[in-house]
């Protein structure tokens, strides 16, 4: 069977951690499917944070909203220079129509959280570097690749956001130069902006909530109030869903259903049988699982990201950020979303980047990559 081609969607394709938490010189190959595995304090929830930083910056969030505890960031054994400076470096490389294209970050988390210094590269030519000049001042000299007449244009760019996030703003792209700096920024900006980290809390899963907006938190305790929503908006992919909650949940399962009740909704799953069981009564793992499956089968328009409005939705990848995938799931589930993950990801719309304590179970999983971090 041959595969219809799939558009050059815009997606991040690794990451890079530089004296980053644990972390200290690592680098992280990210395609459809990966799963980053490893002992409890290996780093692989800090490389997820690092991530959803970039995809916040990249969303044009401030410094300070992307990382609300920098401090946290630095290495525990860091020692700050002559100045009581300390802090970090992240970066990651996407690919796309433009090619690869890297980004690199320098923060400053003490005494005062700023960007010291950033980088925009492709094929080894500068598009775009920032320097902090002036400590006092609160702003980064920047200079971007021109071409034609002036080879670089420099100007301030603020120290609390994401220089690349701001170019379009700035090039006004009327020489080829800036053309090309308009095209990397933008499409390191679609690869990392359309990101939704997901750990789903069966906690607040389990009673009824509050009817909403429908779209899909990071620890899904509104999972009722979308499942009101999907199930009325798309019979088929309801139906996806509910086969998917059959094989990895206990008991028999015909559907999986919503009821709103005076501003409250609650779910329940169909035995089939005329009796409803209540998600209350599920058991930690099958609420993980069934979450994670939903994530699976939507996509931003119910998940709360922020994806990136004036480029279609053909060209853009949501990137599912999964801490804990395997947490609470027992040996079927897990193997069972896996497979659902693998197949999803396979269509190019949805990517993810998953954290598990063991990965030996995914091994062979075809469409599945394990990369394995150690403990320092």
């Amino acid at each position: 069977m041959t595969h219809p081609a799939l558009p050059d969607r815009p997606r991040v394709t690794e990451l890079r951690l530089a004296a980053f938490t644990a972390h200290r010189r690592a680098a992280f190959p990210i395609g459809p499917l990966t799963l980053l595995a490893g002992p409890s304090g290996c780093g692989k929830s800090s490389a997820l944070r690092a991530y959803e930083a970039l995809a916040r910056l990249g969303a044009g969030a401030e410094l300070g909203e992307a990382f609300p505890d920098p401090v946290a960031c630095v290495p525990e054994r860091a020692r700050p220079d002559a100045q009581r400076r300390r802090g970090f470096r992240i970066g990651c490389t996407a690919d796309g129509p433009a090619g690869p294209v890297r980004l690199d970050v320098a923060v400053q988390a003490e005494p005062e959280l700023r960007v010291v210094g950033e980088r925009l590269t492709a094929d080894g030519l500068i598009l775009l570097e920032t320097a902090l000049r002036d400590p006092g001042k609160r702003a980064v000299q920047a200079a971007w690749h021109t071409a034609g007449p002036t080879p670089v244009t420099r100007g301030p760019l603020p120290d609390d956001r994401l220089g690349t996030a701001l170019l379009p703003l700035r090039v006004a792209g009327k020489t080829p130069g800036q053309r090309r700096v308009l095209a990397a920024a933008e499409q390191m900006v679609v690869a990392l902006r359309s990101a939704f980290a997901c750990d789903p809390e069966p906690a607040r899963m389990r009673g009824p909530v509050a009817a909403g907006s429908g779209r899909l938190l990071g620890g899904c305790g509104n999972l009722a109030d979308v499942l009101w929503r999907t199930r009325a908006e798309c019979g088929r992919r309801h139906a996806q869903f509910v086969a998917a909650v059959r094989a990895g949940c206990a008991g028999p399962v015909a559907d999986v259903l919503a009821r709103l009740d005076g501003g409250t909704v609650t779910a329940a799953v169909d035995r089939g049988d005329g009796f409803h069981t209540d998600l209350g009564r599920l058991g930690h793992g099958e609420l993980r699982y069934l979450a994670l499956a939903l994530v699976l089968f939507t996509g931003p328009g119910v998940l709360e990201v922020d994806p990136v409005g004036e480029v279609p939705a053909a060209l853009q990848t949501l990137t599912v950020l999964a801490d804990g995938f395997d947490r609470g799931l027992d040996q079927r589930q897990r193997q069972e979303l896996l497979s659902l993950a693998a197949r999803m990801c396979e269509r190019g719309h949805i990517r993810l980047l998953g954290a598990v304590s063991d990965g030996s179970w995914a091994a062979g999983t075809e469409g599945a990559a394990v990369v394995h971090l150690d403990r320092d």
